[in-house]
């Protein structure tokens, strides 16, 4: 099929304004948020329903043309990067919430609705959705489930795959299916629900997520410490989970990340400390703040130098949102931000951030370490310029070094980003080569002619080699 034979098929599915093919419309769709990855789509096009997405992957299932689903594009391991060309398919027509049911505590939504957008609509009505990844004002509930997403939350209330109850699918060859349901139990059969989620859009294209709720909180507190020292800080997170207190949210900024958010966001936090820990836990008021006292004793008789409570509603909520925009506030410090998502099990939280200095030490590059403490998932963050050559190198085989620890402590390659095409090159190394085999079997009874985000999770021989020789 040609180009032009392509743009007017789709075309006639979804009618001409919402097919893409302008070169300077196609280089927006050409990355996402990871560096170091990019490819052109020969075309671009935005379904408004089932019906539409049904067509057109009948269409490119025919052809053997390539089909990206995509979001906003916020995800940090190349899984939108269309780099076997092809057709993305843009969901942001998509964004309808089409049912909030109080009765079943669930919500149905179109695949590009704003995360946040979902928080709000359901919050008003005094009920929760938990997911929260940092992306949320602008990722998407399609791509949240096809990454797995996490976020700061999901230490208590668990991640996106705890939510999705059920799924309205396309598969490669256009049939359309449904999983799941409104059902608390349901095991009629193999969970295709829980398959889908994290799968990168490589085995099936989400139309339709039917949500879980959960009721509001009635309250929440939140809280800062203040430590000289970076180890004091990975020992009080291990010190409160062993004293049983499962916070809402604990979240760790090392000395340069808190220096890098505060140049960004001016609101007031002290750049002297060494690392600093953003405590919340939500719930009955009293627990709160018991359970708030209790983190600021523990934190202190590990070396906290200060706790801070915040006084008000405002307050909190300014003291999280320095975590959300951490990513941002580092990537104006150099040309190229590699963003990773090393996750250990939480009692050896000290030790990887221990190694993660030893590190950058050694490979002479600045490594600043954030992330998702209570749950162990780190987030050391290189910056870096990808024109010399010679510095990159150093950057693949630090982080090389970096997952292989990850995994020798009982860890993972990815917490929450996902594998696309950044970490297709460690996947072996963490599940193993049987079950890398039975995840392509797997692919291949979905997707027979492999046109569903293709190079995405399994890679190509030479990021193979690359993860090897890290």
């Amino acid at each position: 099929m040609t180009p032009q034979q392509l743009r007017e098929q789709l075309a006639a599915i979804v009618g001409p304004d919402h097919v893409l093919t302008a070169p300077d419309e196609l280089v927006a769709y050409s990355y996402d948020a990871t560096p170091l990855f990019q490819a052109v789509p020969d075309a671009v096009v935005q379904p408004g329903s089932t019906a539409e997405v049904a067509a057109i992957l009948r269409l490119c299932h025919q052809h053997r043309i390539p089909v990206v689903p995509r979001g906003s594009g916020t995800n940090l391991s190349a899984s939108t990067t269309p780099i076997a060309g092809g057709v993305v398919l843009n969901f942001a027509r998509m964004n309808r919430i089409l049912e909030i049911d109080e009765e079943n505590l669930t919500c149905t939504v179109e695949p590009g609705v704003i995360t946040g957008e979902v928080h709000r609509a359901v919050e008003a009505k005094g009920l929760f959705y938990p997911p929260d990844p940092g992306s949320m004002h602008i990722s998407t509930i399609g791509g949240n489930i096809a990454q797995g997403a996490g976020g700061l939350r999901g230490l208590k209330y668990g991640v996106t795959r705890d939510y999705v109850m059920g799924l309205e699918l396309v598969l490669a060859d256009g049939t359309v299916i449904e999983t799941g349901g409104k059902n608390v139990k349901d095991v009629a059969g193999y969970d295709l629900t829980r398959l889908m989620v994290g799968s990168g859009g490589t085995l099936a294209v989400v139309t339709k997520a039917l949500l879980k709720l959960v009721p509001k909180p009635a309250a929440r507190r939140v809280a800062l410490a203040l430590f000289d020292e970076l180890d004091d800080a990975a020992r009080a997170v291990s010190r409160i989970i062993a004293h049983k207190i499962i916070p809402a949210t604990l979240e760790f900024l090392d000395q340069a990340t808190l220096r890098a958010v505060e140049d960004f966001a001016r609101i007031g936090l002290p750049t002297d400390a060494g690392a600093v820990l953003i405590m919340e836990q939500d719930g009955h008021p009293a627990v709160c703040a018991e359970d708030v006292e209790a983190m600021a004793r523990l934190c202190r008789e590990e070396g906290a130098t200060r706790v801070e409570v915040a006084a008000s509603e405002a307050e909190a909520q300014k003291l999280l949102e320095a975590r959300r925009v951490a990513l941002s506030a580092l990537a104006r410090r150099s040309p190229t931000l590699v963003l990773e998502d090393a996750t250990v099990p939480r009692s050896r939280l000290a030790e990887m951030v221990r190694f993660i200095q030893e590190v950058a030490t050694r490979y002479d590059l600045e490594i600043c370490t954030f992330g998702h403490a209570g749950d162990g998932n780190l987030h050391p963050t290189c910056m870096a310029d990808e024109r010399n050559k010679e510095q990159m190198e150093r950057v693949h085989a630090a982080f090389g070094e970096i997952f292989a620890e990850a995994i020798r402590l009982g860890g993972t390659i990815t917490g929450e980003h996902g594998v696309g095409v950044a970490k297709a090159p460690y996947l072996e190394a963490r599940i193993g080569p049987e079950a890398l085999a039975l995840m392509r079997r797997i692919k291949a009874a979905f997707d027979p002619h492999g046109i569903l985000n293709p190079g995405k999770i399994f890679g190509t021989e030479a990021q193979a080699e690359r993860g090897s020789a890290g």
